[in-house]
């Protein structure tokens, strides 16, 4: 598995940090996407040495463009070959109700949620074309599959990024590519940390609670999320693509066995719930 290589977008902090870190232990080349050097070097500092493997660090901010841009060009110049690219970077946005939002603030979650894993997609998708077993896998996020109040840029941006992967999986499905999104869970990060100190006014009751519990309890294992990506990385899940998995929730490690029960089917996807989907007759022709 030496010769396989992993991008990493958010490797210089939480579950960036523990992707990095299982990655390597199962022998991939890793390109680690940060927005500061010396987060990033502190996340290979904690990487054992392996003579067979090398770690690159690319410094990138999501929200400029021109900086993704050059971090294609910089990913292409040092692999010709890209096995898996993991999206995990991510902010939490504006918080409270949107007429409070600042615009600009919201637009740039847009940018770092969704539009800079499009356009890192976009610009490696070729150098994981004669890779094996090439798999992309985009972080979705609460309010993905259901509103969530005081939360709108982020929410909105996981939705769309959730669906984005549904029809890219179908674009290059052909080309031996899989595409997924995993839903992590509540993790005990910088990101959720936000949420309290944003104050329950700003979040809502309910977000504050959900926040101020993980911090007490730890929330997520960050350790099973780094699994499924893992598990969507190997030749077990290549027939498993364009789905919403949660690493909490969801029994994925059996999938493969219903294989085609899940390609026939829109299970693990976001669709429009419609009435007789709930036994009302009423709305529907």
């Amino acid at each position: 598995m030496t010769e396989r290589y992993a991008v990493i977008t958010g490797a210089g902090r939480g579950l960036g940090q523990r992707l990095a870190s299982r990655y390597w232990e199962a022998g991939y080349n890793l390109g680690l996407v940060s927005r500061s050097i010396a987060s990033a070097d502190q996340t290979v500092s904690e990487l054992v040495p392996a003579e067979s493997q090398r770690c690159d660090v690319f410094v990138c901010d999501l929200a400029d463009p021109a900086s993704v841009e050059a971090i294609v060009a910089e990913v292409r110049a040092k692999t010709e070959q890209v096995n898996v690219l993991i999206n995990n970077a991510a902010i939490q946005g504006p918080i409270g109700p949107l007429e409070h939002n600042d615009l600009g603030d919201w637009e740039q979650t847009i940018r770092v949620d969704l539009l800079s894993p499009v356009a890192l997609c976009r610009g490696l998708l070729s150098c994981m074309v004669n890779a094996t077993d090439a798999s992309i896998i985009n972080l979705s996020g609460g309010g993905a599959t259901g509103p969530r109040a005081n939360f709108s840029a982020y929410a909105s941006a996981k939705a769309a990024l959730v669906r984005f992967s549904e029809t890219l999986a179908d674009e290059v499905e052909s080309r031996g590519i899989t595409v997924n999104c995993i839903a992590p869970g509540a993790m005990k990060t910088a990101m959720l940390r936000a949420v309290l100190d944003g104050g329950e006014q700003s979040s809502g009751a309910r977000e504050f609670a959900v926040a101020a519990k993980v911090f007490e309890d730890g929330g997520a294992s960050m350790d099973r999320v780094a699994e499924l990506a893992l598990f969507l990385s190997s030749p077990a899940a290549r027939a498993i693509t364009g789905k919403l998995i949660s690493a909490v929730w969801d029994r994925w490690e059996c999938w493969p066995e219903h294989v085609p029960e899940l390609a026939g089917s829109d299970l693990y996807t976001l669709r429009r719930i419609v009435g007789r989907d709930r036994g009302f007759g009423w709305g529907d022709r």
